[in-house]
């Protein structure tokens, strides 16, 4: 007998955990599917926990955040090494990945380990290690995630070529480190490699690092980056990479210079995980980076298959995959009157110092000739940065010159992914930038920052007004 469920999901990120649970609590009979032997996806293992949990390590044993107090060459552990690293990471993991067995076990889900490929629109076939069986459901759920994208330019070894899955494979600290690509992934290994001495040059073909985040803070983190000793190769692209005889690397880029390293690390882009999928068998088709499209409820052109997550492409990221997972699995069952605003979905970018905005840039209100006016709070003037040692951070808002409503919200410095959070909820309720002025905020945070930024912007519309 073919084992029948009335939802399938392939894949067991932060997507296909939100599907399968959100099924349930429908009563619906679900099962998920995981290539690894362990659940979580990439996010646990070997993206999203993994390299902020390094990041965390790295800012903790380099003494970063106390350096403006005790000095720059403070650390609390003076030689780090890459086990060092890892031993915090590999704890984190083992954790994250027990809550999430936890989960789905208390969610009465049935996990299966093995290889899922297409055999018709309502048939998957899991290879596991005894053996091959069939599934079928009424609803699929893709959610598998990406890999590394990888090109023939770039040998990747494993050893002194890594991709991003494999940076704590990385046997020594080296001391010098080649990044190619100025992406999310790139620019924040590129930070912490850089905060604990490594001389980095990072290689982006594209003139700016993180395009679609606020130009101005950007800026605050090229000269973060160049205040750490970082090279940065703008609007360069690496023609082909070789290992030499003494173990070091060399990229030899398109405009004929040649960069040495210890390590390179290959982090351009990532690939939709669909090869073992047999798509076609399902009647679906993914595009040359192996991402599946799918309509505004995550439906493919298979009206009871949905893709979510990172195979979908842009945002790809672990809190919009989850609300993605719950959207399909809503509209799956017919429930078309929940709703939720991407324009309200904020993004974290954990460099170091961290990024995190919600809604419009200055570069995309100023394309759409929306009359704007910016407020900017800094957290030197601010008690808490001082007590925190984190003096160069700061928070913009952008509000509407003529309404006052809140437009934007964008933040560098540590505690930048938390605090955009007070913004959201404004911004989400249709909230004012008067609201900032007219509330109290504990004392000394740097909560205090939204207050002060509104101030400043306020102060700038009286000057016209008067």
């Amino acid at each position: 007998m073919m084992a029948k469920y009335d939802l399938l999901v392939i894949g067991s990120g932060p997507s296909g955990q939100r599907a399968a649970v959100s099924a349930v609590k429908k009563g619906k009979r679900v099962a998920l599917v995981e290539m690894r032997s362990v659940v979580g996806g990439v996010c646990i293992n070997t993206g999203t926990i993994p390299s902020k949990t390094m990041r965390e390590a790295v800012l903790h044993l380099s003494g970063y955040s106390y350096r403006s107090i005790y000095g720059m060459n403070y650390r609390v552990k003076e030689k780090i090494t890459m086990s060092d690293l890892a031993f915090r990471v590999q704890h984190v993991i083992k954790t994250e990945i027990d809550v999430t067995e936890a989960q789905l076990s208390r969610n009465m889900v049935d996990v299966i380990h093995g290889v899922a490929s297409f055999e018709s629109p309502n048939q998957v076939r899991v290879d596991g290690p005894r053996g091959a069986t069939t599934y079928e459901a009424d609803n699929i759920v893709i959610a598998v995630g990406t890999k590394p994208a990888s090109t023939p330019k770039v040998p990747i070894n494993g050893k002194t070529i890594v991709n991003s899955d494999q940076v704590l494979e990385l046997s020594d600290l080296p001391r010098t480190m080649i990044v190619v690509g100025g992406g999310v992934i790139g620019v924040e290994y590129t930070c912490m490699f850089a905060t604990l001495g490594v001389r980095v040059t990072l290689v982006e073909k594209r003139p700016r690092l993180l395009e679609f985040a606020d130009q101005e803070i950007v800026e605050a983190l090229s000269y973060h980056l160049r205040d750490s000793r970082v090279t940065m190769r703008l609007n360069e692209e690496v023609e082909s990479v070789e290992e030499l005889p003494d173990g070091t690397v060399v990229a030899n880029l398109e405009s004929k210079k040649r960069i040495s390293g210890d390590a390179l690390l290959y982090s351009v882009g990532r690939q939709g995980n669909v090869d073992e999928l047999n798509l076609a068998a399902a009647g679906i088709e993914a595009d040359k980076r192996g991402r599946i499209p799918v309509d505004k409820d995550f439906r493919t052109k298979v009206p009871h298959i949905y893709a979510v997550g990172d195979v979908i492409g842009f945002p790809s990221l672990a809190s919009v995959s989850m609300e993605q997972g719950r959207i399909a699995v809503e509209r799956a069952y017919g429930n078309e009157l929940m709703q939720s605003n991407p324009s309200f979905y904020p993004y974290g970018i954990y460099t170091i110092p961290e990024i995190s905005f919600i809604g419009k840039t200055e570069e995309q209100l100023t394309e759409e000739d929306v009359p704007y006016e910016v407020g900017v709070a800094y957290y030197r003037e601010i008690a808490r940065g001082q007590i925190r040692g984190d003096t160069t951070g700061r928070l913009k808002i952008i509000f509407h010159r003529e309404n006052r409503e809140i437009l934007g919200v964008h933040i560098i410095g540590e505690g930048a992914s938390e605090l955009v959070h007070i913004g959201q909820a404004v911004m989400a309720l249709g909230g004012k930038v008067d609201y900032f002025i007219d509330t109290v905020f504990n004392y000394p945070t740097l909560a205090e920052c939204y207050k002060a930024a509104a101030f400043n912007g306020i102060n700038r519309l009286a000057r016209f007004e008067s």
